[in-house]
């Protein structure tokens, strides 16, 4: 069925929408034409404000910005123009007859937000009337540049840069994008030199603008200066400043240069983590969990390396790891369906503080087996961070070891060892109350005595500030970690150092307690 159409009652009256009636100045000369002849009229809108009240205003785009703004008429303005110009014809004031070299008038210079935009305002004298500014023949100039002011000038100044009490000059940084070279503001590389850098070093001295820095002062004595502004850092922070006794190997002296090692501060760093050590020890708190004990303790810790593996992350990730669990279970009582959230959270957050690219928390929902939800690992999470304090800094016993080695100048296997044995220690519970850094100078001197290279050296007892009688009671714990037979749902450590990328240390000889005395 075809669709209905609209019947026409009358031809004449038009169908167009209300708006085509409104008229163009195109159509004007039409309309007034057919005015008379249109059937439907103009419809005034409601309330419109009459013709006669609005005839003789100009509302301005943005309105007066003062509070007592003023409608000021069109016809009081034209009136005032014309009254302008009936001065200067009643004066006869012409271009032609100021002679504007002899007698400049004065000028204002105005400086806008814009430096391109300077402005040249005519200013009257006393005894001189005014010429408006749209008179015949008269012409604003536009300037760019800045002159002095003359004797009938006057320059509106712009705010000088605030002096030091040395004579030195503030400068402040400009926000333009575009500067000229005309420019009175300056950034802070434009005002740089070498001399000014070093002026701490060398004591005050006066430089000319003129002068330029490349030319005053050679290579040689810049090298001079930064050198002597690195010894003044150095007595400033102390650094350095350790004396190495006879017959110990000044590992950080010949490295001094190497930006890698960071020798100026490794003694500092190293002897500020083994201070916080003394507020990070673990209390004896297998007691208190009433539903753990040590095994299951051993259990989850070999799980957690297995993750290190898995997802190949760091050892500091591993350490700290294991470190975030003991202290969340020294300060609260866990259960058995808990125990491996914590380890996964424990992993997680790890893993944020020490990796690079972290494994995503899918990752670790899907090595827990699916056994815990995102939630309640997301939970665990923000109570395993209020449980340590947010504090992740923790000294771990693998920093220590890998700085011990170094300074000893031991080989690669030798370390190796020497971690195969400090990974065992993790999952002994008795090693949990021992301080990191007497794990790992135990855990090297053992290393060094199963590879039969040395005993424990007056480098190592500096660099450790520990004597041989201070450790040995550590090094037999470990010891008998090593002697222990191997139980089948513990095997991950070793068949981890069993491989050849770790040169096979897990099949190295055993000593008795008797051999690693000196």
């Amino acid at each position: 069925m075809a669709p209905l159409k609209a019947p026409l009652a009358n031809k004449n009256v038009s169908l167009i929408p209300a708006r085509a009636s409104i008229t163009t100045r195109s159509k004007a000369g039409i309309v007034n034409n057919t005015q008379n002849n249109m059937i439907r009229a103009k419809r005034k809108a409601d309330c419109s404000p009459s013709k006669e009240t609005t005839a003789n205003v100009k509302r301005s785009a943005f309105g007066d910005i003062t509070r007592n703004a003023n409608v000021i008429p069109i016809k009081k303005a034209l009136d005032e123009k014309k009254n302008l110009l009936k001065l200067v014809d009643d004066k006869k004031i012409s271009l032609k007859t100021v002679d504007q070299k002899k007698k400049p008038p004065t000028k204002v210079v105005v400086k806008t937000k814009q430096l391109s935009s300077i402005r040249t305002v005519v200013k009257p004298k006393n005894n001189e009337n005014i010429v408006p500014p749209d008179a015949p023949g008269v012409k604003i100039k536009t300037r760019l540049s800045i002159k002095a002011p003359t004797d009938t000038e006057t320059v509106v100044k712009v705010k000088e840069p605030l002096k030091e009490n040395n004579g030195k000059v503030k400068t402040r940084l400009s926000n333009e994008f575009e500067k000229t070279e005309e420019s009175i503001y300056s950034s802070a590389v434009d005002e740089l030199s070498i001399s000014s850098i070093y002026s701490s070093a060398k004591g005050p001295q006066t430089r000319s603008k003129a002068d330029s820095p490349k030319e005053n002062i050679p290579k040689t004595e810049s090298l001079s200066n930064i050198s002597l502004v690195a010894s003044q850092l150095e007595k400033q922070l102390n650094l350095g400043s350790h004396l190495v006794p006879e017959g110990v190997n000044d590992f950080d002296k010949e490295n001094w240069n190497d930006v890698n090692q960071s020798s100026q501060y490794a003694m500092d760093i190293f002897n500020y983590l083994k201070e916080r050590e003394k507020s990070q020890i673990i209390p004896d708190y297998m007691p208190r969990q009433v539903c753990l004990n040590a095994w299951m303790r051993s259990l989850l810790v070999d799980w957690m390396v297995e993750i290190q593996e898995s997802f190949e992350l760091n050892h500091e990730t591993l350490y700290l790891g294991v470190k975030l669990v003991d202290i969340y279970l020294s300060k609260l009582t866990v259960d058995k369906e808990t125990l491996q959230l914590v380890g996964a959270a424990a992993m997680f957050v790890a893993s944020k503080f020490d990796e690079r690219i972290p494994p995503l928390i899918d990752d670790f929902l899907y090595i827990c087996d699916g056994a815990y939800s995102r939630k309640k690992l997301i939970r665990m999470e923000l109570n395993l961070l209020k449980v340590c304090g947010f504090d992740l800094g923790i000294s771990i016993s693998y920093r220590f070891l890998r700085r011990y080695a170094r300074c000893a100048k031991v080989s690669m296997p030798v370390l190796t060892l020497a971690r195969y044995i400090l990974e065992m220690s993790l999952m002994n519970y008795d090693a949990v109350t021992i301080r990191e850094s007497i794990l790992a100078s135990a855990c090297l001197y053992l290393a060094l005595k199963m590879k039969k290279v040395s005993g424990w050296t007056p480098t190592l007892e500096f660099y450790t500030g520990y004597k041989l009688e201070d450790i040995m009671s550590t090094v037999y714990l470990l010891n008998g970690d090593l002697h222990m037979k191997p139980k089948p749902q513990l095997m991950t450590i070793r068949n981890k150092y069993n491989h050849k990328i770790f040169f096979e240390v897990a099949k190295t000889p055993l000593l008795e307690n008797e051999d690693l005395k000196e």
